[in-house]
């Protein structure tokens, strides 16, 4: 399925995300997906086409407005996201909004999904009471940015993480599951056995990085539990 890009502007910096539309005529769901720190690749975008295939419009959100950065740019980018959280929120809502505006989208049944950085940006989305049903996380964070939301979460929240991934220490574990009490959430928390970060992206094991590696059987596990909530919620 080919991916049509759509180009709009946040503060006056020009965001091109992408839609893959899997509706077969009337209104469906829109999923609002989130990229890994290395930004908009070609891993979120064949996530955009299996979501489409699955019946949901899919839109590929841009939080940098580059593609294609070398990785210490990337990480320069996702560090000023993850010190400001407003500006997370406003890249991120006006990212929904787009996907709300789809023809073929019905904007009263949005999930927002993130993988890595995106899975905070998800997370955000609910602790900023966006109007969405779920946020998904894969292998996401749980560092809030500075000045996160505080207070309810009406959102459904799914996070699935890999027990061996360096990126989430037991006590970041702890201080997600004490928000999400605290915030009255309908939440789940998945730990995969034997997993790492970025158990989603079959192109992670070139980058030879300690703790990161794919993960077939959690890749599947983790796709199942998300379409199964979305069952649930939509």
């Amino acid at each position: 399925m080919d991916l049509v890009a759509y180009t709009y502007d946040v503060d006056g910096v020009r965001l091109t995300g992408y839609f893959a539309d899997g509706a077969s005529g009337g209104s469906v769901p829109g999923v609002l997906l989130a990229h890994e720190a290395p930004g908009v690749t070609a891993h979120i975008k064949e996530r955009a086409r299996m979501l489409a295939e699955c019946g949901y419009v899919a839109f590929v959100l841009d939080m940098y407005g580059r593609e294609d950065m070398p990785i210490d740019e990337a990480r320069e980018q996702s560090g000023r996201l993850m010190t400001d959280a407003s500006l997370m929120r406003r890249r991120a809502r006006a990212a929904l909004d787009v996907l709300a505006s789809h023809a073929h989208c019905d904007p009263t049944k949005l999930a927002a999904v993130g993988f890595c950085l995106g899975g905070i940006v998800a997370l955000e989305l609910a602790r900023d009471r966006a109007p969405i049903r779920c946020a998904v996380g894969f292998h996401p964070g749980f560092m809030r940015p500075v000045g996160s939301a505080t207070g309810p979460i009406a959102a459904k929240v799914l996070m699935m993480i890999g027990e061996d991934d360096p990126i989430v220490p037991a006590e970041d574990r702890a201080s997600f599951i004490q928000e999400m009490k605290e915030a009255s959430a309908d939440w789940q928390l998945h730990v995969f056995g034997g997993v790492g970060h970025s158990y989603t992206n079959r192109e992670i094991d070139t980058r030879a990085m300690p703790g990161f590696a794919y993960n077939e059987r959690a890749d599947r596990r983790a796709w199942t539990l998300m379409l199964s909530l979305f069952g649930e919620v939509f």
